[in-house]
C-alpha cells in the first residue's frame, strides 16, 4: 500500500531531535523507548524477522529509489528528509539513505535449555554485535549480556550485528545469579585449560561464556563453568580477538552436533 510520506525541512524537527540522541548516547533506547536502525540491510532485516517499524526515514534520493520506497511502505509514518538533513542523522561513512525506527523490545527473561552465549562485560560494541552474528550463524538461540556489557541496542553493536538481533533472544542487564535459570553447563575458554575444545565432547547445550577484552572471564563466573576449555595457538599469539574465539567455540559445538 502506498503511504504519502511527510517531507521535513527543518533541523528542529521533534523526530529528528529524538533521532539525533539514539545515534549520539549508546543506551539512549533505554529512556526513550526507542531503537534506530539504520542502513537498508538492516531495515531488511527487522521486516523479515523483526518488529513491525513505527517509522521509516529517508532521504530524498531515498525515496527516489523504488526498492527503498517499497521497503519503506512497511512503516505506517514515512518521512523524507533532505540530503543534509539526513546526513547530519547519520552515522555510516557511506549514507544509508533509509532508516526505521522501531520500539525497543520487551525485556526478556533468561530461558533455560537453550544453546546460549553469556556476555561478560565485553566493551568494545564491534566485537559484541560479531559475537551476536556469529551466534545467529552458528545456531545459539540465546545471548545474555551480563551488566557492564555494551547496550546491544546501540547502533554500534546493531550495524556490526548486522540483522542477528531479530533472530535472537537477548538478554540485557543480567545478574551472575540470574544464570542458575539457563539450566545447561556453562563453558569457558582458558589459555591454562588441559583439553583443547575439540578433545572430547562439548555439553549439548551449553552456555559458553565470553568476557571482557582485557581481564577475560570473571573469576566468580570462572568458578561457575562445568568445563573450560583451549584454543590451540601454534602460530604463537599471546591471545585472540573475543569475537574470533566465540566464533571457533561456536562453530566447534555446531561441528559436534552434526551440523
Amino acid at each position: 500500500m502506498s503511504r504519502e510520506p511527510v517531507f521535513v525541512s527543518s533541523r528542529d524537527n521533534p523526530l529528528l531531535t529524538k533521532l539525533r540522541k539514539l545515534i549520539r548516547d549508546p543506551g539512549s533506547y533505554r529512556k526513550l523507548g526507542q531503537v534506530w536502525l539504520e542502513g537498508e540491510h538492516l531495515c531488511a532485516a527487522c521486516t523479515a524477522q523483526g518488529p513491525v517499524p513505527t517509522q521509516a526515514v529517508l532521504s530524498e534520493a531515498g525515496w527516489g529509489d523504488a526498492n527503498l520506497r517499497a521497503l519503506a511502505s512497511r512503516a505506517p509514518r514515512i518521512t523524507v528528509l533532505s540530503e543534509a538533513l539526513f546526513a547530519g542523522i547519520s552515522a555510516l561513512e557511506s549514507q544509508a539513505r533509509i532508516g526505521f525506527v522501531i520500539e525497543r523490545p520487551v525485556e526478556a527473561a533468561v530461558q533455560g535449555g537453550l544453546a546460549s552465549v553469556v556476555l561478560d562485560r565485553l566493551q568494545d560494541a564491534g566485537n559484541v554485535g560479531s559475537v551476536l552474528r556469529s551466534a545467529a550463524a552458528l545456531g545459539v538461540a540465546q545471548v545474555v549480556a551480563l551488566e557492564g556489557t555494551a547496550a546491544l541496542w546501540s547502533p554500534k553493536v546493531l550495524r556490526a550485528g548486522m540483522g542477528a538481533h531479530f533472530a535472537l533472544r537477548l538478554v540485557e542487564g543480567a545478574k551472575v545469579g540470574d544464570l542458575d535459570a539457563l539450566a545447561v553447563p556453562l563453558v569457558a575458554t582458558s589459555s591454562h585449560a588441559e583439553r583443547s575444545i575439540a578433545e572430547g565432547a562439548l555439553p549439548e547445550p551449553c552456555a559458553w561464556v565470553f568476557g571482557h577484552e582485557g581481564q577475560g572471564v570473571d573469576a566468580a563466573l570462572l568458578a561457575r563453568c562445568a568445563q573450560t576449555r583451549r584454543i590451540p595457538q601454534p602460530g604463537g599469539e599471546e591471545s585472540l580477538n573475543v569475537a574470533a574465539a566465540a566464533a571457533i567455540c561456536l562453530y566447534e559445538s555446531l561441528r559436534q552436533r552434526g551440523a
